[in-house]
């Protein structure tokens, strides 16, 4: 007879673009192992909830953070990666804007900041490795999802957009190209406000329009920017 001592525990990947950087929240540890080393939010699945409220409760406890979307992302369980027993991770992401969340430590959590993914602390458990998938992952929806629009204002300027793909991608982009394709798809409208941006003229506001973006992929529109 087979016998099973494996638990099963939730981690989330918080991605929000702060300063024009893109940011993810991190929490640190109130107990052990690892105590007062930072980690991502998380910890052990209940028997009377599933996956989900699993991983919407932990953030509330740990941050004070509730996100409308979460995403699956990869199931983690190596051996050793958690020193006190054989636990599986199934791990998700989320894109928020940080702005609009008042974050606040609470139960296994010390404190909770929001890091520049360039400028990490040291991370507990495989957090690191995970960290590494997600931000893959978000790089890759970049280019075939208008998900970039979740992480900026409502209304932006279109070199906000521009910065924010640079950032992410890490990579410089073809701004002229850039512009004329995004433009193309007619998913944005272009705002008869403005707004300086420091130098030369004032520049006209965008907004992203979701239904218009809806309407055309259940017509077979396909977002791309490669």
């Amino acid at each position: 007879m087979i016998r099973q001592n494996i638990k099963v525990a939730v981690d989330a990947v918080v991605f929000g673009y702060k300063d024009k950087k893109l940011n993810v929240l991190l929490i640190r540890r109130n107990i052990a192992p690892y105590k007062d080393s930072w980690a991502l939010p998380g910890g052990l699945v209940l028997e009377d909830e599933n996956l989900e409220q699993a991983v919407e409760r932990e953030l509330k406890e740990e941050t004070n953070v509730t996100v409308d979307y979460l995403e699956q992302l990869y199931s983690f369980g190596d051996l050793g990666r958690d020193p006190r027993n054989r636990v599986v991770s199934i791990t998700y992401f989320a894109l928020v804007k940080p702005e609009h969340h008042d974050i606040k430590a609470d139960t296994d959590a010390k404190d909770v900041a929001w890091f520049d993914v360039q400028n990490l602390p040291e991370l507990a458990f495989d957090h690191a490795k995970i960290l590494k998938k997600a931000k893959k992952r978000l790089q890759n929806k970049l280019t075939y999802e208008p998900i970039g629009f979740d992480l900026l204002e409502n209304k932006f300027l279109f070199s906000d957009l521009e910065k924010l793909y640079m950032t992410i991608l890490e990579k410089e982009i073809d701004r002229r190209n850039f512009r004329k394709k995004i433009l193309g798809f007619g998913i944005l409208e272009e705002l008869d406000e403005k707004v300086s941006e420091g130098r030369g003229r004032p520049a006209n506001l965008f907004q992203f329009n979701k239904n218009q973006y809806f309407k055309l992929k259940e017509e077979g529109f396909f977002f791309d920017i490669k």
